[in-house]
């Protein structure tokens, strides 16, 4: 096993599928100690446990980031029962309200704003605080849809492209205490969620594409960078927003 986060804690959120668990699954691999965040508690607690059978350290926390209690709580449980924070990745969040802006209501666009980007700045407010102490790292998910459009994803495309501003602008706040806040633009991602919110393998392949590599990543191909952007090794690296979307969004 890797010893890289040795002594580490992090935080995932929307870490029992996906591209959270294989974030989850890489810190742990690498010697960190990893506290889960999500909302399905059954999902959560076995992707705890299935880290703990391979070895690795892992609890979840039931939480609903789109509540700042709740962001807040799971800050404080891994200070409580760690007694430190090194980092976190902020991926909760999911297509809500797909729809362009002259049909969309205010009812789905405010609760599209509040699952990807208001949960990202509970989360911000209440880890930068603990992070400091440990002048660790953050990265945030905000989607390749942080940097460029499609029609009829008019909020989806909104929220992340807030993630991408929001984080600019706390990278800025924290330079100066050692603290690195980062995001990554994904491009599609062959998630469970992913797959739920496609309907068919018809529309899956018309998503993957899109892509010029013509496929869809897997998890474990984001797991790596996220990483390293929570590691040392990129200790110069910040306020950043780096694609990694099979060449999504060099066209």
């Amino acid at each position: 096993m890797n010893s890289r986060f040795e002594s580490k804690v992090f935080i995932v959120t929307g870490g029992s599928s996906g591209i959270g668990l294989a974030v989850a699954d890489r810190l742990a691999a690498e010697g960190a100690t990893v506290v889960i965040g999500a909302r399905r508690t059954e999902v959560g607690e076995k992707a705890a446990a299935d880290i703990r059978d391979r070895g690795g350290k892992a609890v979840f926390v039931p939480a609903d980031v789109t509540r700042e209690d709740d962001a807040a709580r799971l800050v404080g449980e891994a200070l409580d029962r760690f007694g430190k924070l090194d980092g976190a990745f902020n991926n909760a969040g999911s297509i809500e309200a797909p729809g362009e802006v002259r049909t969309l209501s205010s009812a789905d666009w405010a609760t599209e704003l509040t699952t990807n980007l208001t949960s990202v700045f509970h989360c911000l407010k209440h880890q930068i605080p603990a992070v400091t102490r440990t002048r660790g790292a953050i990265v945030n998910n905000a989607s390749n849809m942080g940097s460029v459009a499609l029609p009829g994803m008019s909020a989806y495309i909104a929220a992340k492209h807030g993630v991408v501003g929001l984080t600019k602008a706390a990278a800025l706040e924290v330079a100066d205490s050692g603290v690195r806040i980062n995001a990554i633009n994904t491009g599609g991602v062959d998630t469970p969620l992913g797959r739920s919110s496609a309907g068919s393998d018809e529309v899956l392949a018309q998503i993957a594409a899109l892509h010029p590599v013509n496929r869809l990543a897997k998890p474990e191909e984001i797991a790596p960078l996220v990483a390293l952007l929570l590691s040392d090794e990129s200790s110069f690296i910040t306020g950043a927003a780096l694609a990694i979307d099979g060449g999504f969004t060099a066209r």
